[in-house]
């Protein structure tokens, strides 16, 4: 049994104390091991994802946490440092446990060789949007590592959070940015091209990438290198033009690339109706600009379904309050004119 008191809340400095029996480790990465446990005085189940603390740098994960509070994104309940024999200092973040990755969840239909369910899929993709646009227009918050495995569900009630900010950043028009960010299949051409100054669109081009991925079973653009993702992205794509590449960087606007005309994306998805074809078109563009915002993705008409359920849909769509927005946090940011607007399409239950 393990017990701490050295134990901080997330919104607060106030100290409590908790205890737990011994940890199970459920995954490890560069960032450091996450075990899971259960906190013995309220039962519940929790996550501990254990960081090696860099002296040098700020912990930029265990500040932004502190700020984000939204259904679709894994809540920190607690947190703590504890220091090794050798003495290196560890931070422990307390988090929401949830059964698997969504990178888990489309591997067991790969192994049985079967399709995800297109409306799970949908039911997902929607909550993932949720998040963002809360991250993006409220919080100001680009997670900026978006992928299967950072999307944590409830296989049985279809529920999705998003989790690891290990990369997520406060992005200031201002301040340079690392291009080098984000996992490689799922990187904006953008931090491809090496630009510094992009923007909370990186976050929807990731998306399309983890929806494509889902709907085909396996990566759309899988790249062995930096370049060689830029190549696969054109393979389909094709060739950006001038106007693309100058909103991606315009540092390669003399730069002579090979002329290869774009496979329509209808037959990419041949099996997938014009609303999901559409929609991935509308994330899946070169220029930051011309994809759709994460309030846009929402309102596509791809998620209409969601909104005029029935019967059994319709439970799913009002357990997981999938219409249900806040103002405050979710829909504060748009004038009153635009309020009217998006409240035409998303039909939004407001709190």
């Amino acid at each position: 049994m393990i017990q701490l008191d050295d134990l901080y809340f997330k919104d607060s400095q106030e100290q409590t104390e908790i205890s737990y029996p011994t940890t199970e480790v459920v995954g490890r990465g560069s960032f450091g091991v996450v075990f899971t446990t259960t906190i013995q005085e309220t039962d519940e189940m929790v996550a501990i994802k254990k960081v090696l603390q860099d002296r040098r740098f700020k912990n930029r994960e265990l500040e932004i946490m502190k700020l984000l509070q939204h259904p679709n994104v894994i809540d920190l309940k607690y947190y703590f440092y504890e220091k090794d024999p050798h003495g290196e200092v560890y931070l422990n973040l307390i988090l929401d446990y949830m059964p698997q990755s969504l990178y888990q969840r489309l591997r067991h239909f790969v192994h049985l060789t079967s399709i995800m369910p297109r409306l799970e899929i949908k039911c997902y993709m929607y909550q993932l949007f949720k998040a963002l646009n809360y991250l993006h227009h409220h919080a100001n918050v680009c997670h900026r590592d978006i992928k299967p495995q950072n999307l944590l569900v409830n296989p049985q009630t279809w529920e999705l959070k998003l989790c690891d900010f290990g990369s997520a950043k406060q992005l200031k028009p201002t301040e340079p940015n690392v291009s080098y960010i984000c996992s490689r299949y799922y990187r904006a051409p953008e931090l491809i091209f090496g630009a510094t100054n992009y923007t909370n669109q990186i976050d929807i081009w990731s998306s399309g990438c983890v929806m494509a991925e889902l709907l085909l079973g396996q990566p759309m653009f899988p790249g062995e290198s930096g370049i060689d993702q830029l190549v696969e992205i054109i393979k389909i794509l094709g060739t950006p033009s001038k106007q693309e590449i100058c909103a991606m960087n315009p540092n390669y606007m003399e730069h002579k690339f090979p002329q290869i005309k774009p496979i329509p994306l209808y037959k990419v998805f041949k099996k997938e109706d014009d609303a999901t074809v559409e929609f991935l078109i509308n994330m899946l563009k070169y220029d930051p600009l011309e994809r759709f915002n994460s309030l846009q993705c929402l309102c596509a008409r791809y998620f209409d379904e969601l909104r005029f359920a029935t019967d059994d849909l319709k439970q799913v769509v009002d357990n997981l309050k999938l219409l249900t927005f806040d103002y405050k946090t979710e829909l504060g940011h748009l004038t009153q004119d635009q309020l009217a607007a998006v409240k035409l399409k998303l039909m939004p239950s407001i709190i």
